[in-house]
């Protein structure tokens, strides 16, 4: 039997920085890394503006107001 779960229902549990890399944990347990690169605005932010930041939608998008940045989980799964 397959089950299946909507990507909708996966939220991000927590966030970390690496070698100009963005981690995230997923609510399945997986971890998505991308590269900054792909944001050109936390790329360059400094560590300071990309340590202030809060999950919107209960964890369904990450959200840096220093940089007005907001990142989707489901965006992330498309990287």
């Amino acid at each position: 039997m397959t089950t299946s779960i909507s990507i909708e229902h996966i939220l991000a549990t927590k966030i970390w920085f690496m070698d100009n890399t963005l981690h995230v944990l997923l609510s399945d347990g997986r971890e998505v890394e991308t590269p900054l690169s792909k944001f050109p605005r936390l790329l360059k932010a400094t560590d300071k503006q990309r340590q202030n930041w809060r999950f919107i939608g209960k964890g369904r998008g990450i959200h840096w107001a220093d940089v007005d940045e907001d990142i989707s989980v489901i965006a992330l799964l498309k990287y």
